[in-house]
């Protein structure tokens, strides 16, 4: 079965049970939102308990506050009435595995998908690729708990976003699940016992 047979199939089992789903209203009932990571790993709905109609999740590489993850916040606030808003970042990102420059000579040499070694990743491809890369804030990480206070700080002080608007961190361990708060200061790491969901050292 292709990818697009197995989706169809998802769809139509879900649509036997879609019920009253399609009577929720437009504005999340919950009255968040939460930017995060598009990692396969990550599920919103699971992680924060979620359901349809709760909430307004916004999702891209890293979760970072780019125009238009703050363009979509702005929206959920402005139009659709959401107050408290989560940036959610987490362990062991794709987004620092590399950094602009990587990604822009691997783009030059070819568009195929690259390949993750021990020493990074390494273009396989054979080419044609393209400069446009250069033209392109590819928004990496270097310091996961920077990142979050960065996208955060940035958030906070964009001119289209009120200032009563609430606005938490977090970092979501990948080994255990478990969201930490990233403090607005200082410095952290995932310990060994965050694989068992005791948290970060401090």
């Amino acid at each position: 079965m292709s990818v697009l047979d197995e989706v169809l199939t998802a769809n139509a089992a879900y649509v036997k049970d879609f019920g009253t789903k399609g009577e929720l209203a437009l504005p999340p009932a919950r009255g968040f939102a939460i930017l995060t990571c598009m990692d396969a790993r990550l599920d919103p709905a699971k992680y924060a308990g979620l359901a349809e109609g709760d909430a307004h999740v916004i999702r891209n590489a890293g979760g970072r506050a780019s125009d238009d993850a703050i363009r979509s916040l702005v929206i959920s606030h402005k139009l659709l009435g959401t107050n408290e808003w989560f940036v959610i970042h987490h362990s062991n990102c794709g987004m620092e595995f590399f950094t602009d420059e990587v990604i822009r000579g691997l783009l030059a040499n070819s568009l195929e998908t690259a390949a993750l070694t021990e020493q990074g990743f390494v273009d396989v491809g054979t080419g044609p690729g393209s400069a446009e890369g250069k033209y392109i804030d590819w928004l990496t990480i270097a310091d996961q708990a920077e990142s979050i206070r960065e996208d955060i700080a940035r958030i906070t002080a964009h001119p289209l976003v009120p200032a009563d608007i609430v606005v938490h961190g977090y970092l979501y361990d990948v080994r255990s699940g478990r969201l930490i708060e990233v403090p607005a200061s200082g410095s952290f790491e995932i310990g060994e016992e965050g694989a068992s969901g005791e948290g970060l050292v401090a």
